[in-house]
């Protein structure tokens, strides 16, 4: 069974969601504040969180933040519609999507979803005949869809599902041009909108990442007013 953790101070959201899910078919986890759950999500990590931003203790900006040190789950922050949140950052630190309160929990389910079908590589990349993802190799860089696996020069680099995406749109076909739009397409379900300053900020977060490994690391271009290309 998919399990899923949800972290929120307020127990009508803990008890009406997690009721919600588990009728859908998932596990759930719940947790009161970002301090209880940073230690549950590390001993028993879940397949995808459900963050509250504004908690007492350890807010969830603050708790993904740490969780991305060793961690790459998935992640949907909740919001309030009087909260003001820099959603570039929260993309900085790993969101893979947001939700504002109050909010459907249809809309919600149909959020896991996309997120879950995206964890399982399920994008319509090329298959083998034996079911599983190619490996794509350019250069130092090594991507395998099957493992969710990123390395550069042989260095593993943790990527968050919606980096992974994007990163292998460009790479797939080094030194063509992809649009913003192109690669919203490749990374999100047509359910959820992001804008441009969203892409943005992964591509920024991307370059931060393998620069950590390679402080030279210029493979992603960007083509003011056009996109970005990978350049094995």
């Amino acid at each position: 069974m998919t399990t899923i953790a949800l972290v929120d101070d307020d127990q009508n959201i803990l008890t009406s969601v997690s009721m919600f899910l588990e009728a859908e078919g998932y596990t759930v986890q719940t947790y009161h504040d970002g301090v209880a759950a940073l230690a549950g999500l590390i001993e028993r990590p879940p397949d995808l969180a459900i963050l509250d931003v504004k908690m007492p203790r350890m807010d969830g900006m603050e708790l993904l933040r740490r969780l991305r040190q060793t961690s790459n789950i998935p992640a949907i922050f909740l919001t309030s519609k009087d909260d003001e949140i820099d959603e570039a950052l929260g993309l900085n630190l790993g969101a893979d999507d947001y939700v504002t309160k109050p909010f459907s929990q249809r809309l919600l389910a149909s959020r896991i979803k996309a997120i879950l079908r995206r964890s399982q590589g399920d994008m319509g990349s090329e298959i083998t005949q034996e079911g599983d993802q190619k490996i794509v190799v350019r250069g130092l860089l090594t991507l395998d869809p099957n493992r969710h696996a990123c390395l550069w020069d042989g260095k593993q680099v943790r990527l968050t599902v919606t980096e992974f995406l994007i990163l292998q749109a460009l790479a797939q076909r080094p030194g063509y041009v992809k649009s913003r739009d192109q690669l919203m397409d490749a990374a999100y379900d047509d359910q959820i909108y992001v804008d441009d300053r969203t892409i943005d900020s992964h591509i920024k977060r991307l370059r931060k990442k393998f620069r950590v490994i390679a402080t030279d690391f210029d493979a992603i271009e960007t083509l003011y007013g056009v996109g970005y290309r990978y350049t094995a």
